[in-house]
């Protein structure tokens, strides 16, 4: 009688096991069988050069940036447009991780839970939300140059334009790709997966944080002869610019005045408004993560806590992340996630459902962001100048990063638009192109004038 009362428990033993097996492999096919039918190794859906045979990639209006014709994957027929939206939409040879032809494999081959991936010789569409004639004309504006473009709607969180340079054309791969040093980072998103050090950009945040903290800083004025010493180290400000108000300061971008606004901070009160405006944290672009931001607040000697207050020492930041923080100021402290996907169709047609867009937390609060748009706005009337951006409300900071010795700055354009109709926060960043303003604020410009005045 044990042993059959034994063995009954074993019995009971292996089939609680068998069903705990069953449900974790339902669980995991529910969450990666999209993955497993659209792996390489899947030879039904892939050519014999390894490159996916099925699905259409689309922009928001319908053109077609990569779609198969006799079982080979092909781009759009314009060069300068298969460049401007490689890091969007993928490489041949799978070495752009962001790319859809990758990242989006599965919605590529129309692949369901209910019917598979049934219909992947014909494949599914992918609609991104960029338009390619932005991505055009942000990849002309970078003129070489490396670095990043993007726009996004910060209500929607519909990105609009996401250009990484260098790129190349995916049907003329350089042959010295791998060894020539103008194509270093050609398969990497900058705007979703590299980190810069920000310059004066920063003093978004470092004002942010003087706004709450600092009771009597509308009454209060710094002086600055050039450079400021605030610790053991000098700070170097771009000019001259004698005794200011904070909204002189910011406009004039002041080394000396925000190095010292920091050392008052402190290193903890820093520290917190970066991380609330979402810095240090990261983003899922439809899947895909953003890098994380970096600042070094322990440990920090007063000069190197005033080099840090304007975007220098060992801060970095990510491109999308200071974009969705554009977004958040100019949404009254919050704004919506960015995504790549406007809308898929599988195999068989059936659309996708409507998209909700997530929203982030507050990264500002709704006051400061308001008095911020405010001397941002001020920003482009005193300094930047408003021809540069007809027809429209421009809030703006420049940076202009020092990144080593015998290198040039990055230049860094950060902002958005006050438009209802063009709900728009954008950021641009050439690398090693000099000043922010003279440079980065020159590609702005520019695309920012074809997506409000058109062409």
């Amino acid at each position: 009688m044990k042993k059959i009362e034994q063995r009954a428990l074993i019995c009971r033993i292996l089939a609680l096991l068998l069903a705990a097996g069953l449900c974790l492999f339902l669980v995991r096919y529910v969450l990666s069988a999209g993955d497993w039918a659209s792996s390489p190794f899947n030879r039904h859906l892939y050519n014999a050069q390894g490159q996916l045979a099925a699905g259409t990639v689309l922009d928001r209006d319908g053109d077609v940036l990569s779609s198969v014709k006799g079982g080979k994957r092909t781009y759009y027929d314009g060069e300068t447009v298969r460049k401007a939206t490689l890091h969007a939409v993928g490489d041949l040879q799978g070495n752009i991780g962001t790319g859809a032809l990758n990242a989006f494999a599965d919605k590529l081959t129309g692949y369901s839970l209910l019917n598979g991936a049934f219909g992947a010789a014909r494949g599914g569409e992918l609609y991104l939300t960029l338009d390619a004639r932005y991505n055009y004309e942000a990849y002309r504006a970078l003129n070489g140059h490396a670095g990043t473009v993007a726009v996004y709607n910060y209500k929607t969180g519909e990105i609009l334009c996401m250009v990484s340079a260098p790129s190349y054309d995916p049907l003329n791969v350089p042959e010295d790709i791998e060894t020539n040093d103008r194509w270093r980072g050609a398969y990497l998103n900058r705007f979703l997966s590299s980190t810069f050090t920000p310059g004066s950009v920063y003093k978004t945040v470092t004002l942010a944080a003087s706004l709450e903290t600092i009771p009597d800083l509308d009454s209060r004025t710094w002086n600055c002869a050039g450079s400021a010493q605030v610790g053991e180290e000098t700070i170097v400000c771009s000019g001259t610019h004698g005794e200011q108000t904070i909204g002189d300061a910011f406009a004039n971008s002041c080394n000396a005045a925000f190095a010292q606004i920091a050392a008052e901070l402190g290193a903890d009160t820093l520290r917190r408004y970066t991380e609330r405006a979402g810095l240090t944290g990261t983003y899922s672009v439809d899947g895909l993560p953003t890098a994380r931001g970096s600042f070094r607040w322990e440990d920090m000697t007063e000069g190197r806590l005033g080099w840090a207050g304007v975007g220098q020492d060992q801060d970095l930041v990510n491109p999308c992340a200071l974009m969705v923080y554009m977004g958040a100021i100019a949404g009254g402290g919050r704004a919506a996630e960015p995504y790549l996907i406007l809308r898929t169709k599988n195999a068989l047609g059936v659309p996708s459902l409507p998209r909700i867009p997530g929203r982030t937390g507050t990264l500002v609060s709704a006051g400061t962001a308001e008095k911020l748009a405010e001397m941002m706005a001020a920003n482009v009337e005193r300094t930047y100048g408003t021809r540069r951006f007809p027809n429209m409300d421009l809030c703006a900071k420049s940076g202009t990063a020092e990144v080593g010795e015998g290198q040039a700055p990055h230049a860094w354009f950060a902002g958005f638009l006050r438009n209802e109709n063009a709900p728009y926060a954008f950021v641009v960043l050439v690398e090693n192109g000099g000043g922010g303003n003279a440079v980065a604020g020159t590609v702005a410009g520019k695309v920012l004038d074809v997506i409000v005045n058109g062409y």
